[in-house]
């Protein structure tokens, strides 16, 4: 969508090269994941520095020389530390976080006050559940809404700000594909679930959204007669645009799957009036595409 924007607002013919964009953007979504999963082992190092120092202390007390190691030593952490896939995604990307200390540091200092960090090294559970149910609860209630490191994020790559919710559920699910026979070469998620497929997808979408840009705007037109064009947000003609092309050029998704996606994004990106009015056009297109067959789906229930 965010590609489509750009390329219809400028004055770039060039198909190729938006679709050369558009893959680099989404490509880039795997350096914020590689970014965020480093992040566990920089606190971890944090904290492991932060007793030692301690200890060295000029008048150490009975907690510096006997301290409460539970979070340096939670298995997870320690897995991570040691994963091979995280280290060469990390050297081949380019990725590390050397140069922010301190914010590591202040995200480690949130964490320590927090009640689920409290709780946690009082609890007498070390059980592997244990260990990743804490991880999953610190990072949904203080890493990933730790309002410093969205900025740095959004500093790094604009798109980032869109992109960080859905790479946070990737962080998370990777937690809770940990277990007690996981070792060093334990997979991270990939960035697509069907790569061959869903590289096919976004190239088609993108491709078939521009050539048929005229023939859906078209349709759009049609049903919108009685507005001014002035008073229908852009963002809204371009999911309607996209949905079309959807409905009309891609067989194996169905109907609803379709019209509930755009109505969805119109929620995130457009007025608050979008969605009643996208859905309410998207309705009449339809059925007016099933009067001419203009949607063929191969499959049951895809038409519904």
């Amino acid at each position: 969508m965010q590609a489509l924007y750009a390329f219809f607002q400028s004055e770039n013919s060039d198909i190729a090269k938006g679709e050369q964009h558009l893959t680099h953007s989404i490509n880039k979504i795997y350096d914020l994941y590689i970014y965020l999963m480093l992040l566990f082992t920089e606190i971890r190092d944090v904290a492991e520095s932060t007793l030692n120092d301690a200890k060295n202390k000029r008048l150490p007390t009975k907690e510096d020389l006997d301290p409460n190691i539970k979070f340096i030593t939670n298995p997870i952490l320690q897995l991570l530390e040691k994963n091979l896939q995280l280290k060469k995604e990390a050297a081949a990307r380019k990725i590390g976080w050397q140069e922010d200390p301190e914010l590591i540091k202040k995200i480690y200092s949130a964490i320590k006050q927090h009640p689920i960090y409290q709780n946690y090294m009082l609890s007498e559970d070390t059980s592997f559940k244990a260990h990743s149910n804490f991880l999953y609860d610190i990072y949904a209630e203080v890493i990933g809404e730790f309002e410093l490191l969205r900025y740095f994020f959004e500093e790094k790559n604009i798109h980032w700000a869109d992109d960080i919710d859905y790479v946070n559920s990737m962080v998370v699910k990777t937690i809770e594909g940990f277990n007690e026979k996981s070792n060093e070469n334990h997979p991270l998620l990939p960035l697509y679930k069907e790569a061959e497929d869903d590289r096919k997808f976004i190239s088609d979408l993108f491709r078939k959204t521009i050539v048929n840009d005229k023939e859906n705007a078209a349709y759009i037109s049609e049903k919108t007669k009685n507005w001014e064009v002035e008073r229908i947000a852009v963002m809204d003609v371009l999911l309607m645009k996209m949905a079309i092309t959807e409905l009309t050029q891609f067989s194996q998704i169905p109907i609803k799957v379709t019209l509930n996606e755009y109505i969805e994004l119109s929620k995130y990106y457009s007025t608050p009036k979008s969605k009643i009015f996208i859905n309410g056009i998207l309705d009449k297109l339809v059925a007016d595409f099933k009067r001419t067959d203009k949607i063929q789906k191969t499959g049951r229930g895809l038409m519904e």
